[in-house]
């Protein structure tokens, strides 16, 4: 039978009602969807801006530590510097120390007079030359043309050779020197420096291991002493 207009209202009514449903629903199941997304692209960023931060705290923690390490390793060596600085001062006072103690022998006319003959000899011995030029200070002259005259003898008779020995009386030593002398062979290319000078350098640096260990004590580092 044929619908009437109310029925066919009612229908199109009816569909509509549906039609609004199934859209509402379409709607929630979208903002659902677009809400979970959402949430999984902002959780994403959270961790992926979180991993920055710390990446970057991380980072400047390294370099704030290494810079610490830099700073003590810097203030370590500036002390170590001021100690070694410190100790080879005391090293340096106690050898001018004993230079002017040295100066003293030579006003000792007894003492010195043996000592100069002990460094003639010994002058000798290291040139082996037959010909040798003695130079001494100006003062010393006298006292040193006595040790030579003394010990030609003694090194004839411990090498059974001859030595012709001169004093040079034209250049002589620097008179302000502690004393000693020089040897050189007869063309003046070889020179055994016996002044107390030299010899007090030649004696400081052999027992400067047992100068630093006197005044310091033994390194504990060190493993060798030679």
């Amino acid at each position: 039978m044929a619908l009437t207009e109310a029925d066919v209202k009612k229908q199109i009514k009816h569909m509509m009602g549906f039609i609004e449903q199934e859209a509402g629903e379409k709607v929630e199941e979208i903002d659902a969807k677009a809400e979970e997304e959402f949430n999984i692209e902002k959780g994403r960023l959270v961790q992926t801006q979180r991993v920055k931060i710390m990446q970057f705290y991380e980072k400047k923690e390294k370099q704030i530590e290494q810079h610490k390490k830099i700073q003590m390793s810097n203030l370590t060596n500036q002390a170590r510097l001021k100690v070694l600085t410190a100790r080879d001062n005391m090293i340096t006072d106690l050898l001018n120390e004993a230079r002017q103690r040295l100066a003293e022998i030579a006003k000792d006319p007894a003492s010195y007079s043996a000592l100069l003959e002990g460094l003639v000899l010994q002058g000798f011995y290291q040139l082996l030359e037959p010909k040798v030029t003695v130079r001494c200070r100006q003062q010393d002259v006298e006292m040193v043309q006595a040790a030579v005259n003394k010990n030609i003898h003694i090194y004839k008779e411990a090498l059974k050779s001859n030595v012709v020995v001169k004093i040079d009386q034209e250049r002589f030593l620097p008179s302000e020197i502690c004393g000693g002398i020089e040897v050189y062979n007869d063309n003046r290319k070889i020179k055994v420096s016996n002044t107390l000078e030299n010899r007090l350098e030649l004696m400081a640096q052999q027992m400067m291991p047992e100068i630093r260990v006197d005044l310091f004590g033994a390194n504990p580092n060190r493993r060798f002493t030679d």
